[in-house]
């Protein structure tokens, strides 16, 4: 149905969620606040990390947000790239649109070469033709700077392509960028906030996405 399918990663592909907490855990109580719950800290994947550390703490102050994504690093980013694991059916689904000759990218608010590293390990990387991670925009999502510039280099138009996420964000970028949209359950954003975004399509899991792909 398309020429080009883009992902995001954190809760539509992978599971990072005890190596993301391990991070926010140091990042916030170095900085003096209270060790987050593990379900705030769920409710915050897919946010850029200096928006979610003020979204847990009300904090705006750039330098904090700052400083927080480098504690948060110290701990998160090594564990993710060795603890990673990708849900039933991830590399399935990726092996599946590779094997019909469509393109495919993920466009992550992720460090791209965390994500990079992860693929390689679990012997995936050949399946995915690029990786746009935080690094590599200066506009998040719902900005669809980093979905458009992913399209960009695959030579697909948008109306050609489908972004897959969990989150409203990834909703919004896709409608910013004028793709299709599959709305994946598998984090903690329920089928009914994707509702004003007319998702063309809502997984419960990758095995039915990828049967409603045709894979």
């Amino acid at each position: 149905m398309f020429k080009a399918v883009c992902f995001d990663f954190d809760y539509t592909l992978g599971d990072c969620t005890d190596s993301i907490v391990a991070g926010f855990v140091h990042g916030l109580t170095s900085l003096g606040w209270p060790a987050p719950e593990r379900e705030a800290v769920r409710s915050t994947i897919g946010y850029l990390l200096e928006d979610a550390y003020s979204m847990l703490t009300g904090d705006l102050d750039p330098d904090h947000q700052a400083r927080f994504r480098a504690l948060f690093s110290e701990v998160a980013v090594e564990r993710q790239r060795r603890e990673t694991v990708l849900f039933p059916g991830a590399p399935e689904l990726l092996r599946g649109l590779k094997a019909q000759g469509i393109k495919t990218a993920i466009v992550s608010t992720k460090r791209g070469d965390t994500i990079q590293i992860i693929l390689e390990r679990l012997g995936l990387a050949d399946t995915v033709d690029l990786v746009i991670g935080s690094a590599d925009v200066t506009r998040h999502k719902p900005d669809p700077e980093g979905l458009l510039a992913a399209l960009d280099r695959l030579g697909v138009k948008p109306g050609d392509a489908l972004f897959c996420g969990d989150t409203v964000l990834d909703a919004g970028a896709a409608k910013n960028a004028g793709t299709h949209f599959a709305a994946v359950l598998l984090g903690t954003t329920p089928a009914e906030a994707f509702a004003r975004f007319f998702p063309d399509h809502t997984s419960p899991d990758l095995w039915d996405l990828a049967a409603w792909l045709g894979l």
